[in-house]
């Protein structure tokens, strides 16, 4: 099997392992009880307005299939990226908006994640 192919293959499990895991925060907070007492809180009041105005940035795959192999890389990336940073929103939102335990999707250390973006020079 060619180095092509292999590629093809790793970015393709790649995409499908991100592809839909977490939802997007105005999508979650839709999720959330509106009869929990937190819903009603300054803290809740202000990720439901940051949910609302979410965007995120547009990753495409036919972006990175145009560059080649390694655009198909830089765009799975780039997706995960994201994927990341909808789970902590989502975990920051429930946390303010909510009184239930964490899903077990939302059950991450922040603080790893945040290292290694301080890492990639992201913040």
């Amino acid at each position: 099997m060619g180095q092509t192919a292999k590629i093809w293959i790793a970015v393709s499990v790649v995409a499908s392992m991100i592809a839909g895991c977490t939802s997007l925060p105005a999508d979650y907070t839709a999720t959330l009880s509106k009869q929990d007492p937190k819903w009603l809180s300054p803290e809740c009041q202000e990720s439901r307005a940051a949910a609302a105005n979410y965007k995120e940035r547009n990753v495409s795959w036919a972006a990175g299939m145009l560059i080649g192999p390694y655009g198909l890389a830089l765009a799975a990336a780039g997706k995960e990226h994201q994927e990341k940073q909808r789970v902590l929103f989502a975990r920051e939102m429930h946390m303010r908006c909510s009184s239930l335990p964490l899903p077990k999707n939302l059950q991450i250390d922040p603080s790893t994640t945040q290292k290694s973006n301080s890492k990639s020079g992201r913040g």
